[in-house]
Parts: C-alpha cells; sequence; structure tokens
C-alpha cells in the first residue's frame, strides 16, 4: 500500500517545540509512532492525527477542484469615515474610539506603523505608541496590539515585534484618508 504524504506547515516553530516538549515530559515513557503522531499533530494546533490528515485531504481535494478565490472583501467606507473622526490632523490618535469595530481599525493602523523586523522593549514601544496617540494610554494600546494578535511578546511583557499579517481592506482606506488630512494640514 502506497504511503500518503500529508505537509505540515508550522506557522511559529518555538510555540510548537515548547508544545511537543510540555506534551513528552507528561509521557512517563517513550512515545509509540501514532503517539508521536498525535503529539506532534496537537502541537500544531490539530485536535489529534486523524484530523489533521482530515483537513490536509480537505484542502488537497479543493486544491485539486481548482475552485476560484472568493473575490476580495470591499472596504467599509462608512466604518473607516466613523474612525477617522477620533484622528487629528497629523494621523494621531487624539481620543480612544467606543466601538470595537473601530478600535480594531485603529489598532491595525497603529500596527502598519511599527517598522516591520523591529524588536521594541516595553519602554520602547510605549514610546512609539505614545507618539501615535494623544490620549495618554499606551498600556492600553500595547496590551489591545497583542491581544489582537498584532504584536508578539516574550512572557515577561519584554520584546515586542510586530507579526506580519493581512490587514482588512479598510486599513488601506483610512491611511489613505489620513494621509490627505495631513496635506491639507500641511
Amino acid at each position: 500500500m502506497p504511503r500518503s504524504i500529508f505537509p505540515m506547515a508550522i506557522a511559529d516553530i518555538s510555540a510548537f517545540a515548547k508544545s511537543v516538549r510540555e506534551q513528552l515530559e507528561k509521557l512517563d515513557r517513550r512515545p509509540s509512532h501514532v503517539e508521536m503522531l498525535n503529539l506532534l499533530s496537537r502541537a500544531a494546533g490539530f485536535r489529534n492525527y486523524q484530523h489533521f490528515r482530515s483537513v490536509s485531504t480537505t484542502a488537497e481535494v479543493i486544491e485539486n477542484w481548482n475552485v476560484a478565490a472568493e473575490p476580495e472583501p470591499v472596504a467599509d467606507e462608512a466604518r473607516v469615515l466613523k474612525t477617522l473622526r477620533v484622528f487629528d490632523r497629523e494621523g494621531r490618535l487624539v481620543r480612544w474610539p467606543g466601538k470595537r469595530s473601530q478600535q480594531e481599525l485603529c489598532l491595525w493602523f497603529l500596527w502598519s506603523k511599527i517598522p516591520r523586523g523591529r524588536t521594541f522593549t516595553e519602554r520602547e514601544i510605549g514610546e512609539f505608541l505614545n507618539t501615535q496617540h494623544l490620549f495618554g494610554d499606551a498600556a492600553l494600546l500595547r496590551r489591545d496590539l497583542f491581544d489582537l494578535g498584532l504584536v508578539q511578546r516574550k512572557r515577561d511583557g519584554s520584546d515586542y515585534r510586530r507579526i506580519e499579517k493581512k490587514p482588512p481592506p479598510e486599513l488601506r482606506l483610512l491611511l489613505s484618508r489620513v494621509g490627505i488630512a495631513r496635506a491639507e494640514a500641511a
């Protein structure tokens, strides 16, 4: 019987390694082949090896069907216009919006300003965020950026780094509108 190959992509190798180590420490013996497959699958975020196989097989079937990709989502201009109200003409946040959807868009805006690949200490990220807002609560912004998964940090709260993700379509529109306001102010 031919052996099936199921490729696995690991988004965060460090978290994967920690999860494998923790699972191995719980065992009182060397894991069997099947136990090892389950252990690795759980570390990658699946329930077990069977779950991983079913997801891989489903992805393979969909790929073979040549299904057309879904159209790009369209930016919600009303959301952007409402969010734009919390920015001054220089592109800084003057207040924190009350609606979560607007808060998230503001967090994406801040994410776009964080330099790629740069590591910040907690103090440095706080100072950086203070240049981007006027309401004096860098800790709120720092925590929300982490909670939304836009930055990563070590457990002790040090070494903040931007996580590369695909932003929502509204971000491009917000950046352009803030840029227009900036140009008109100059």
